[in-house]
């Protein structure tokens, strides 16, 4: 049955149904990255934070290291440069943040792309339907049958539905990963916000 519809679909099936696989591939290693990359953003950064108050520095500096989650990193390169001026290790960190975040965000532009292009893919593919149902009509006359225009309207309800299949589900799931990412950069920002604040007391104490 499946397969059926796929060829009466006609030769626009196979960019829609070459981009579900893709837009599939992408939203997969998407959510397995973030999560590999699972994290109490709060517990970890008050269990750093409790390090720096303390002046242990390597403490810190080995949680981070055991930590895959990108605030980690952001963290790590803070502590290592404590002693620089709060405005160059603020932009080293923001830096470093920006370039985690579009590790995070990696394919998703590629995905948005399959989305919008699914649909219309698929209203092309109703066109070329109706043209041919309406050249089969022209050339059959009045001698025209069902049977005779099923082949041009198959392919014109069968492609719409497709693309609109691949679009919707991708659509909604593009956007929940969106929120995840935004979610996690906002708790980057406050968090990394807290460490410059704690830097900047540690080193206006003479703590090295």
């Amino acid at each position: 049955m499946f397969f059926s519809l796929i060829i009466k679909g006609g030769p626009i099936m196979i960019p829609i149904i070459l981009g579900s696989v893709i837009a599939l591939a992408i939203i997969l290693e998407r959510c397995w990255t973030l999560w590999k990359i699972r994290l109490n953003i709060p517990l970890f950064a008050q269990e750093v934070f409790l390090y720096l108050e303390r002046g242990q520095f390597q403490k810190a500096l080995e949680r981070c290291a055991k930590v895959r989650h990108p605030i980690a990193d952001v963290f790590k390169l803070g502590i290592t440069h404590r002693a620089s001026k709060r405005e160059e290790v603020e932009a080293m960190m923001e830096r470093e943040g920006d370039e985690q975040i579009q590790y995070l965000e990696r394919y998703l532009g590629a995905l948005i792309i399959i989305i919008g292009v699914a649909p219309m893919m698929g209203f092309l593919g109703t066109i070329i339907g109706l043209i041919n149902a309406f050249m089969t009509w022209e050339q059959m006359g009045t001698d025209i049958t069902v049977n005779a225009l099923a082949g041009g309207i198959y392919q014109a309800m069968i492609t719409t539905a497709a693309g609109l299949s691949v679009a919707i589900p991708g659509f909604i799931i593009y956007h929940l990963i969106m929120g995840k990412i935004k979610s996690q950069a906002q708790e980057m920002t406050y968090y990394g916000n807290e460490l410059l604040d704690l830097l900047s007391q540690a080193r206006e104490g003479g703590v090295r």
